[in-house]
């Protein structure tokens, strides 16, 4: 594969759009079933009280949206070279921040119902995002070499870190 077809958008995983357009509907549908009408894995609701439910799903989905607009700021700035690695802005902190923040959103709503059946799906959700991150870090690391390997070695894949880089 050569570098020109890497850039003209051969670095996502196969199906990665359908991806991450089916899995919120999939989500929201069981989350839904599950939280408000069948209350099948809810059970634990009753062992943490509402307010610290929304407390913890307003915190996470502020965390969420925090992370995914840093990342379009940094990613889709029209003044950079779309063929150079991207390591500034929230990118120093985080290698996959756009995912992480869709991540968090799940967690949120997870957060506010306490719904096992949906934390069952979350964990398949992240395997699969992993998997979709597994796959263009190969691209990356075929594009950018040496360059994205120190990179990679510098930055964690989904935990940020704004004290290691200083």
């Amino acid at each position: 594969m050569n570098s020109q077809n890497l850039l003209d958008g051969e670095r996502e995983a196969p199906f990665s759009h359908l991806i991450q357009a089916t899995l919120p509907i999939i989500f929201l549908i069981i989350w839904i079933l599950d939280t408000w009408i069948f209350l099948i894995s809810v059970w634990l609701n009753s062992f943490v009280p509402l307010i610290i439910r929304i407390g913890l799903f307003a915190i996470v989905l502020t965390l969420a949206f925090i992370l995914i607009y840093l990342s379009h700021k940094t990613l889709f700035d029209k003044n950079r070279p779309s063929n150079e690695l991207i390591t500034n802005g929230i990118l120093k902190y985080v290698r996959n921040p756009l995912y992480l923040g869709v991540l968090l959103i799940y967690l949120a709503f997870i957060f506010l119902s306490i719904s096992l059946i949906s934390i069952i799906l979350f964990i398949i959700i992240f395997v699969i995002y992993n998997r979709m991150v597994n796959f263009e870090e190969k691209m990356l690391e075929e594009m950018f070499s040496d360059e994205y390997m120190d990179y990679k070695n510098r930055v964690s894949k989904w935990i940020p870190n704004p004290f290691r880089n200083k």
